[in-house]
């Protein structure tokens, strides 16, 4: 059996809204889309948390 190793399509990406962490030392972020809360904080350092724009890969 063989497997075609050819060209894929490529990923359209996006501008998504994200929160990311406000520390420093830290480089956490999510999705605005994947929060559950209205200001969550950090789940890596419990910071609090900002809202950004990033240009991502498009989440179907």
């Amino acid at each position: 059996m063989a497997f075609s190793r050819g060209p894929k399509e490529p990923v359209q990406e996006v501008e998504t809204n994200v929160w990311s962490c406000t520390s420093e030392d830290c480089q956490g972020w999510m999705r605005e889309s994947f929060s559950f809360n209205d200001e969550p904080s950090c789940p890596l350092c419990d910071s609090s948390m900002e809202r950004e724009v990033r240009v991502l890969p498009e989440v179907k």
